[in-house]
Parts: structure tokens; sequence; C-alpha cells
């Protein structure tokens, strides 16, 4: 099969590459660059590029450096900024999934092969004629839940050589295939942003604007901020006040104030219902299609994700409106951030089935929908 290989100079990548060539396909790999050319926020590409060429030499492959920085600031951290600059909370690795190494890298160089694979920990199965995207063994590395918003053409086209590993198995894997970056660190935060800090970075692009710190039990001013959009709901560092802990609940972005609460088993932390416009359903939409069992014709039992973390949480979803959904969940979820997206499994966390993006709760009433 001729496979386009996405690598990153990364150990995950690098097995992906080894499996791939021991099963006898004919591979070609690719670099996507996503660094700016004024110098700002650039990952460590040249680095990258390094190790990338190292492996492919290995191998005996072609090895392509693509670029794609443009397209990336324009709808990736464009996107990001402004949903920070709206008070929401963005997930631009989502984003650049979707947008990026499955969007435009498909349209100008993965259309030209069978299938385009890379090192993320996620599994491609079929089932009654269908593709869906499914979780793998490690629940800790798993990353169905940044795979989300990818359409199902995308995901006919991808294939994911790791799906069946656990991330030590991986370096042993490395390790044994005498690869260059196997002990070689995974990287963190946001790409696009290489060693700059994400809030000097926020900084840059969209100033400070001192406003108050509201503890929001008893309405008393304990400190001051730099601008809401350094925050997001459910947060905890870098609040800079004393006695903590302390934690985001809710931001009033009018009139630039940031509610905080003491503790770590305030309720205020908390919520069980989660609100999305639409959802984004990856293969089919279960409400529509037999293989899923429903309480009703409009509610669903599922299980859920808002945010990157090995645990699910079990709820309910139904139907609220022509486009709109509501998840109860059966156990409190913390941290709840519009902007966010949650993410939607089958009740045996197998199937990652989609995700939609979390408003503010009653967002259609208040505007009279």
């Amino acid at each position: 099969m001729k496979i386009a290989v996405l690598i990153s100079g990364g150990v995950d990548s690098a097995v992906t590459v080894d499996r791939l060539y021991r099963q006898g396909h004919d591979l070609h790999l690719f670099y996507i660059r996503i660094g700016m050319d004024n110098g700002e926020g650039q990952c460590t590409a040249e680095e990258d590029i390094e190790m990338c060429t190292l492996i492919a030499k290995k191998y005996n492959l072609p090895f392509k450096v693509v670029s794609l920085h443009e397209e990336y600031w324009e709808y990736v951290m464009q996107y990001a900024l402004k949903t920070v600059k709206s008070g929401l909370t963005p997930h631009p690795d989502i984003m650049c999934n979707k947008i990026i190494k499955f969007g435009f890298f498909e349209e100008r160089w993965g259309k030209d092969f069978e299938k385009t694979a890379t090192g993320h920990y996620a599994k491609v199965i079929e089932e009654d004629g269908k593709y869906w995207l499914a979780t793998t063994p490690d629940a800790v590395k798993d990353q169905t839940d940044f795979l989300a918003q990818i359409s199902y053409d995308q995901l006919s086209h991808i294939i994911f050589p790791l799906g069946d590993l656990t991330k030590e198995e991986v370096r042993e894997a490395a390790i044994a295939a005498n690869l260059p970056n196997a002990t070689r660190k995974d990287s963190q935060g946001i790409c696009f942003l290489g060693k700059i800090d994400y809030s000097d970075f926020l900084e840059r692009q969209l100033g400070t604007k001192t406003g108050p710190v509201i503890e929001i039990e008893t309405g008393k001013k304990i400190g001051e901020h730099k601008g809401y959009w350094f925050y997001t709901i459910g947060q905890r560092k870098g609040l800079g006040l004393g006695g903590g802990p302390w934690f985001v609940v809710r931001k009033n972005i009018r009139d630039n104030v940031i509610y905080v609460s003491h503790g770590y088993d305030t309720k205020l932390q908390y919520g069980k219902t989660i609100e999305m416009d639409e959802i984004d359903w990856i293969t089919v939409n279960p409400f529509e299609y037999d293989k899923f069992e429903k309480d009703s014709e409009d509610k669903l039992k599922v299980s859920f994700k808002n945010r990157h973390t090995p645990e699910f949480l079990n709820g309910t979803l139904r139907r609220d409106g022509d486009n709109g959904y509501v998840l109860d969940s059966e156990k409190d979820v913390q941290g709840i951030a519009p902007g966010q997206y949650c993410i939607i499994y089958t009740p045996d966390r197998k199937i990652c089935l989609g995700s939609g993006m979390i408003v503010v709760e009653n967002k259609k009433k208040k505007h009279g929908k």
C-alpha cells in the first residue's frame, strides 16, 4: 500500500514508520512546518527535521518538508485568539488535526496516497461496513478526544499503526528498532508557540487590561488580574492569590471581572449539565442508527469527556431543539468551560462518536430562542 506518513521527529511517528516499513508498505514521509517566518513562536523545527531526516535515511525512504504555517496561523491560531477574546476556552489541538493535518495536508498531498498514517494513539476499526474512531489500550495517552472533530471522509483515509500499543510498548519498540529518537522526550503544549509561554503569547497578541478578582461567595475584591483572556473556567494555577487553592468559577467579559472560589471541594467548580449548540458526528448520528440503544427517540446513554483526561464520565445525551443537545451527567463534572469540546463516546467507551462545542448554559433561552 502506498502511504503518506506524517512524522514529527518524535518517537511515536518514528515507531509508526518502523511498523509500516516492516509490513512492506510503500512509505513517503512528510513533515509539516507550521512555525511563522517572523521568528515568533517557532517550534524546534530544525531539530525535528534533522531527526526526521535520520529516520528517512535509516529506512531509505523519501522525505519532504511541506509548509502550512500560513494556514495554521489563519485557521488555528486566529481561531484560538478569537475564542479567547470572546471569553471562551479554545482547543487548538482539535482544530489542528481537523484543519491542518487531515484538512490542508490531505487536500494538497495526502490525496495522492491510498492512506495517510500518523503516530496518534487511536484506532480506526471497520464494523457494519463503516469506519469508526476507536479508543486505545493506553487510557492516559489515548488521543481520540483530539481527533473528535474530523469528518468521516477524513477518517476513512487515515490509519493509526500505534492503536494497539501503550506508550511503554512504543518506547520498547523504538529501542528494539534502534531508532535515533528512542529516548527523546515527548513534546508538550502548542507546537506553534515553541518555547514561548502561552500567557506571554496572549499578552503579545491581546495586550493586558487590569480588572478585579472577586470572591464569588462574598462579593469581596481579593486581588487584580491582567485580563479575562488569560483565565479559563476551572483554572487553579497562575492566579497569584495567597491562601489557596482558588479556582476560577465565572467570568464577566463585559466588565472584565474574574470570579473565584476557595477550596478543593467548592461545588461552584462543578455542574451536571453540559449544553452544545450542535454535535459533529464522525460516522453516524447515533440517534438515527439502530446500532445504538436509546432510552427514547431523544435520549441516548453515552460516556464522555469535557477535557483531556484518562477518565470517562457517564451520562444521558438528549436533543434540545433543532440542532442543540444537552448532556446530563450522572456525576458532578469539574471545569465545564464554554468554548471547549465535549467528546461523546459509546457507553462501553470503545467508540468515539463525535464532539460538540460547549456553550453557556441557557444560551438559547437568554436569546429568546
